[in-house]
């Protein structure tokens, strides 16, 4: 089917697919918090659980 001529759902589909070659983990199925946390570290972690726990502090000062 040449591209101009395909329907708007079929180039949809062409892109999906086009993506997934190219990333794999990028997809809703592919992932989850292994990888999302997998390369922070131990130091990302950390400094993420103290940036929640501030901005928890800062929200309930403010807004309460």
């Amino acid at each position: 089917m040449n591209k101009d001529k395909e329907t708007p759902e079929a180039r949809r589909e062409r892109l999906r697919q086009e993506e997934l070659k190219k990333n794999p983990a990028g997809s809703i199925h592919g992932g989850g918090l292994q990888d999302l946390f997998g390369d922070l570290g131990w130091k990302g972690i950390g400094i993420l659980i103290l940036l929640i726990i501030v901005g928890s502090i800062i929200y309930l000062a403010f807004f309460n």
